[in-house]
């Protein structure tokens, strides 16, 4: 089996899909991720040719159009009018065995897409998937069951972290990640969209790594004016995808979105204190079941700084595009088609990019250590707070190695060479007097500026031992 070229990067995951095709086992694979990360896109490319039967839950149906659904596609692949809408869910899958008895398919694939959507309240899905498995596929040796689905909170509790009949049954799971700035750069190249890599850096701060949102980009415009269309024209394709995306992946949504606008509104993250407070919600565990599955899906980030303990947590927004839609689409008061163009250089735009650039930097991580050639080298990444400097220092990452060093690094976004004045120098040097005082680390210090486009050399730029660039982000770590 060949890769399929018509898929951007995602290697490990088609080698994987490929090897547990020809293994001479029964697997049942997890695939879970984002909502439009590509997870459909992958299966079926990689191995559409060999399904012998697939299905796509409905997006809030009951139980009944759930079964008619999987009725219709068991139809499908028997090529008549064999079956007939079973009364429950064990019946159901007895009829999908009927069929794939009848297969002469070395390996038979099975694939259920958007599977959380099929278990409907009280109707006995994942019992009847259990059944499925450990009664009869499992014992054979020629069955694939691939299930994926978006609310990966599904997909982590009722099958991965699973601790009734499903309990350790998964051959593998993958977790599908968006597109590493590289890999879009890659896939505008083979639509022949012609853009920098500041400009591929921007549509990633605005929509992040998400095929789908990146197939909306239109050759012969520049990034600005595509932002413009796909969020601030009267018929802009991604100007109500947020309350679709939310209300498809959460039940009663509405207060996962208030803890998304809360957090939104700080940079540096929130506590659950302070988001009980901006959000204006009830703490407990209703809360704690929403931080998680925000967390699972990919939505948020949970972290300790450097130095507190694993309980004091700080929740961070960390996807792109509901960042760039609360901030400049869901009150949007400018009714401005061409807001984005005629928005550069603003003060609410450039504070929004220091964010994004940010987050942009964190998600590339392993490019970062590669450009310092410390990829090899065992260390822990972390921001940091000061508990005791007013105003209170704090650094966008800390790479704590274990060769005696720790790298300090700060993070800028700028459209041209920073320059670090008088100023910002002091500042810096306090920073690290205060992070050399409360850490009390024997490690020597590196101040390492991870910058647009580098930094402007004057007599206040020698501070920093390391300049990095956005070229930085976009290395190949694979190579």
């Amino acid at each position: 089996m060949k890769a399929n070229s018509n898929i951007i990067g995602r290697e490990t995951e088609i080698e994987t899909l490929q090897n547990i095709y020809k293994s001479d086992v029964s697997e049942f694979v997890a695939i879970y991720g984002r909502r439009r990360v590509g997870k459909t896109f992958l299966v079926r490319e990689t191995l559409a040719d060999k399904f012998v039967f697939d299905v796509s839950g409905l997006a809030n149906a009951n139980t009944r159009d759930q079964i008619v659904n999987f009725t219709l596609a068991l139809n499908r692949y028997a090529g008549e009018q064999v079956y007939t809408p079973a009364k429950s869910w064990l019946y159901a899958f007895e009829q999908l065995i009927a069929l794939i008895q009848q297969s002469k398919s070395r390996r038979k694939v099975l694939f259920f897409d958007e599977i959380p959507w099929m278990d409907t309240h009280r109707s006995g899905f994942v019992t009847a998937l259990e059944h499925f498995w450990n009664g009869w596929a499992s014992a054979r040796k020629d069955i694939v069951l691939i299930v994926c689905g978006s609310a990966t909170s599904w997909i982590i509790n009722k099958l991965i972290n699973n601790h009734g009949g499903l309990h350790n049954r998964l051959t593998k799971t993958i977790y599908l990640k968006p597109f590493t700035l590289l890999q879009c750069e890659e896939y505008f190249e083979r639509r022949k969209i012609q853009f920098n890599r500041y400009q591929i850096a921007e549509c990633y701060m605005v929509m992040g790594g998400i095929p789908f949102y990146l197939s909306k980009i239109e050759r012969g415009i520049s990034a600005a004016q595509n932002i413009d269309n796909l969020f601030f024209s009267e018929n802009a394709d991604l100007k109500n995808e947020f309350h679709n995306l939310y209300a498809s992946l959460f039940k009663e949504s509405d207060d996962y979105v208030k803890i998304v606008a809360a957090l939104s509104a700080k940079a540096k993250g929130l506590s659950r204190d302070e988001i009980v407070k901006a959000a204006k919600i009830k703490s407990g565990g209703g809360l704690t079941k929403i931080l998680k599955n925000l967390e699972y899906c990919g939505f948020i980030r949970a972290y300790s700084a450097l130095g507190k303990q694993k309980r004091d947590v700080t929740y961070q927004l960390v996807d792109f595009y509901t960042l760039f839609y609360l901030k400049f689409v869901a009150a949007n008061k400018y009714n401005d088609a061409h807001f984005w163009t005629n928005s550069l250089d603003t003060p609410l735009r450039n504070a929004w990019a220091g964010y994004a650039f940010e987050m942009l930097a964190l998600l590339h991580i392993n490019e970062i250590k590669q450009a310092m050639s410390i990829a090899g080298i065992q260390s822990g990444v972390a921001a940091w707070r000061s508990e005791n400097s007013s105003p209170a220092a704090q650094i966008d990452l800390v790479i704590n190695r274990k060769d005696g060093i720790t790298n300090i690094v700060e993070i800028k976004f700028s459209t041209e060479k920073y320059a670090i004045t008088k100023s910002y120098e002091e500042n810096l040097r306090n920073k690290i007097s205060v992070f050399k005082e409360e850490t009390q680390t024997n490690n020597a210090i590196h101040l390492v500026m991870l910058t647009t486009y580098g930094i402007a050399q004057n007599k206040h730029s020698e501070i920093a031992q390391k300049s990095l660039t956005l070229d930085t982000l976009f290395l190949n770590i694979n190579k």
